[in-house]
């Protein structure tokens, strides 16, 4: 990761510090010597999904304040006032797609009321400079073909509509009120520590443990997966250089669907695809296919992402067999808070 100087901030908030993306994003900042606060509602996990634990060569501890953006607004205020950031990082979202079909206010309520009220708190912010909102490429629905950064969504379920919403409010921010947003839309993120039931973790689980995955709709979708430090590096490549108002995609230029890279995974193992896994019927509002054309931040911030896909693999599968105690003791569900 490139730290210049004259681009090293005083005073860096991570929103969602708790998330997979968050938590490596603030780690790899106190590693690299940055004044970092990591905020998020629920309490610190399980050191297996903290990078900070185990993924350095010297002991780092990233600074953690629960705090809820739906709730603690007033505890929010008094925590802009006394760090007082000049950046803010907000990986902070309630994620996943089926599930938003079962109670979507409960979406609704994370990923647009919360926000709003939050980005409210940071305009009464005098030293606050630049924020990146890292949004998701489930704004625009299905592709047909590379898709370039726009405004054009066409969300397809309550997570991506929730999503599109706060996008487009904080656009109105940007125009009305002159807020320092960024936004960037990562492609499929892996990487060791990721949560247990996404499907690289998954997939390798099973293959260690006969544990058979679900393949929805047999795997037939497509996407591109993009390693964490790729996305690490990119986010503060946006952070720091990142043109205002501006979107920014992360991705690699290789797509693959969820059964080749299941075969992928049974591969490393000497299995075969039915092995470890078996098929069932696709989630409603399902996309078929991302494909995130990721030319602008290449050309513009001059990111690459540098780690293949086979070698990310091996990057997971290593994070799983040292910890495989300890994840067989844990579900490999989706468990919905609210």
């Amino acid at each position: 990761m490139n730290f210049e100087k004259n681009n090293m901030f005083e005073r860096i908030l991570v929103v969602g510090g708790n998330s997979f993306s968050g938590s490596h994003f603030a780690a790899e900042l106190v590693n690299k010597g940055q004044n970092v606060l990591s905020i998020s509602r629920s309490d610190r996990v399980s050191s297996l999904f903290l990078p900070e634990k185990w993924n350095f060569s010297k002991k780092i501890s990233v600074p953690f304040k629960k705090i809820d953006l739906r709730t603690d607004t007033e505890e929010l205020y008094d925590l802009v006032n006394d760090f007082r950031p000049e950046l803010v990082v907000n990986f902070a979202a309630q994620g996943m797609v089926a599930e938003s079909w079962e109670r979507p206010i409960d979406w609704y309520q994370t990923n647009v009321l919360a926000q709003i009220s939050f980005h409210d708190v940071l305009r009464g912010s005098h030293e606050f400079k630049r924020y990146v909102h890292v949004t998701t490429p489930e704004v625009y629905g299905n592709s047909d073909g590379w898709v370039k950064e726009n405004i054009f969504y066409k969300p397809s379920t309550p997570y991506a509509a929730s999503r599109a919403s706060c996008d487009l409010h904080l656009l109105t921010y940007f125009n009305g009120h002159n807020f320092p947003v960024v936004f960037t839309r990562a492609a499929n993120v892996y990487g060791a520590g990721q949560q247990l039931y996404r499907i690289i973790p998954r997939a390798i689980i099973a293959a260690l443990t006969g544990q058979k995955l679900n393949l929805h709709g047999g795997g037939l979708s497509e996407r591109s997966f993009v390693h964490i430090k790729d996305v690490v590096d990119a986010t503060y490549q946006v952070a720091t250089s990142g043109i205002l108002g501006e979107c920014y995609h992360i991705s690699t230029n290789k797509i693959i669907s969820i059964s080749n890279l299941v075969e992928e995974v049974a591969k490393i193992f000497g299995l075969r695809l039915k092995d470890i896994c078996e098929f069932g019927k696709d989630r409603l509002g399902k996309d078929h296919s991302y494909m995130l054309d990721s030319a602008k931040i290449r050309s513009e911030l001059d990111w690459k992402d540098t780690i293949s896909l086979e070698e990310g693999l091996l990057d997971v599968k290593t994070w799983v067999v040292e910890n495989l105690t300890e994840i067989n003791s844990m579900s490999l569900n989706y468990e919905h808070k609210v």
